[in-house]
């Protein structure tokens, strides 16, 4: 009952008038840039930052949560009918939504689409309702040797799994991690890579190095392109109901989809690639006509939208609960909490009750208007597609200089924001994996202060990392997670080096 009180709580703060306003200017922005190829949550969130550092924070995460949630929404739809996937995780969509556009069921994909995105996204909420408690007193089992382990899981994982190569997933780390070690120790009182810059001495805002590397490195990466064309547009054809036939085949994906993404959602870089593409390959096995995959199958599409929410609404437990950021845009809404002065983890259940239930609330109500928002005005959503890239790209460099500009009115911010694009920029070009950077920044100066707080308290006795069950625990799956991949990638080149040398 607890749980189910806290949770009316948060329909009381969620419901106020101007709560709602912002639900629904995330739910319909999350819509807009999901559509948009290239622009994604983590950029949006990352140009918000500065913009919304003046708001309540209760309605400025509503609204984080509702552009997060709307962006997977609004990701199906450039998958299926212009066959270029707004998000990652919609990639596999598609494969089969394209292909039902071409022969005259883009309607019947797109109902699919967001009548599945709506049940995952529900069912992921009321796991989120229910588990985040749980979650919470797991947490309270954590000392600082135990938060420390946390963090170095989240360091290896995001690094061996994002990215196309352990190494470049390691260099964006330490490159976030030497970021962070930049400004005034809080101990000592010592200056720590400033170069006897003055600016430096408050250390890098983490807001400018997000709006650098998701929204600038992102601008000047597509204004580099020499592809940026427009594509063609399948129009939409046939009713937006779905028939009795598509609804028996799609409910079956839409749960198995679900029960899918969720827990890779939450798990340390978990994403939303994986549960898709497990999905379809799941609907394929099963289905009873695997013969239609690749020529339109519904369940192709029905399957991986559903895995791709759920995933969304996981990734919500580990941040809230542990400030475990296991994406690119949970980093960015952990650098949120920071700007708010606000801890994720199982005190701020306690200490930002009204905004964490407020929040859960709000996923509720924003997945209705998800659904309202983007079964019928599917047409003209499309239309986004025809603003030009170049001006589209040119007006996020000008908010993010604006919105920087705002934070401190220090024009030193500026120079950083430019520098820290240009390097987002290569990082982008050579295939360098932008979260694990970002994870680094924020999670790098909290793993420092909780590995000084652990010798503190153990007297300078290092093996109290490996006394602590738990903690000894975590730096296992830690090394197993770092270690795996170089194990693999040997053995495969061992079992291959006998056929090459045949």
């Amino acid at each position: 009952m607890d749980v189910l009180g806290s949770l009316l709580q948060g329909f009381y703060t969620a419901l106020t008038p101007m709560n709602l306003l912002w639900c629904l200017l995330g739910t319909t922005l999350g819509t807009a840039i999901g559509i948009l190829p290239g622009i994604g949550p983590a950029l949006t969130i990352a140009l918000l930052l500065p913009i919304t550092a003046k708001l309540d924070p209760t309605g400025a995460f509503i609204m984080f949560a509702g552009l997060y949630y709307g962006a997977m929404y609004g990701g199906s739809t450039t998958s299926i009918l212009l066959n270029t996937p707004g998000e990652s995780g919609t990639i596999i969509t598609a494969v089969e939504g394209n292909v039902m556009a071409r022969k005259g069921r883009g309607a019947a994909a797109l109902a699919t689409a967001a009548i599945g995105s709506f049940v995952a996204g529900t069912i992921g909420t009321v796991a989120i309702t229910f588990l985040a408690p749980l979650f919470v007193k797991l947490a309270l089992l954590f000392g600082p040797a135990e938060y420390f382990a946390l963090m170095v899981l989240a360091f290896t994982t995001v690094s061996a799994l994002l990215g196309l190569s352990l190494s470049r997933g390691v260099t964006s780390l330490l490159l976030g991690l030497a970021i962070g070690l930049v400004g005034t120790d809080v101990l000592t009182g010592q200056p720590r890579l400033t170069f006897d810059i003055l600016s430096l001495l408050r250390g890098i805002d983490i807001v400018v190095v997000a709006v650098g590397l998701f929204a600038v490195g992102e601008a000047l990466y597509m204004a580099s392109r020499p592809d940026m064309r427009a594509a063609e547009i399948v129009p939409i054809r046939g009713s937006l109901f779905m028939t009795a036939e598509e609804w028996r085949r799609s409910w079956k994906p839409w749960l198995r989809g679900t029960a899918l993404g969720f827990p890779f959602g939450a798990l340390p870089a978990g994403g939303t690639e994986i549960p898709t593409f497990l999905s379809y390959f799941l609907e394929k096995r099963m289905s009873k006509h695997p013969e239609e995959f690749g020529k339109g199958a519904i369940e192709g599409v029905a399957g991986p939208e559903a895995a791709n929410n759920a995933a969304v609404a996981g990734v919500l437990v580990p941040l809230l609960t542990l400030g475990l950021p296991t994406s690119a845009t949970a980093a960015i809404l952990l650098a949120a909490f920071e700007q708010y002065n606000l801890k994720p983890g199982p005190l701020l259940f306690a200490s930002s009750s009204t905004l964490v239930w407020g929040l859960i609330a709000s996923l509720y109500i924003g997945n209705v208007m998800l659904l309202v928002l983007n079964l019928p005005l599917a047409g003209l959503w499309v239309r986004l597609l025809s603003i030009p890239q170049p001006l589209l790209y040119g007006g996020i460099l000008l908010f993010s200089t604006l919105g920087v500009y705002t934070l401190n009115n220090s024009t030193f911010d500026l120079v950083l924001l430019f520098l820290v694009g240009i390097l987002g920029l290569l990082m982008r070009r050579y295939d360098f994996p932008v979260a694990p950077c970002v994870i680094g920044l924020i999670l790098g100066r909290l793993a420092e202060a909780q590995f000084r707080r652990a010798l503190t308290i153990s007297q300078g006795d290092a093996s109290v990392f490996f006394t602590h069950p738990l903690s000894l625990a975590l730096l296992i799956i830690a090394a197993l997670v770092f270690i795996g991949p170089l194990l693999y990638r040997w053995r495969a080149a061992r079992l291959q080096s006998p056929k090459a040398a045949g």
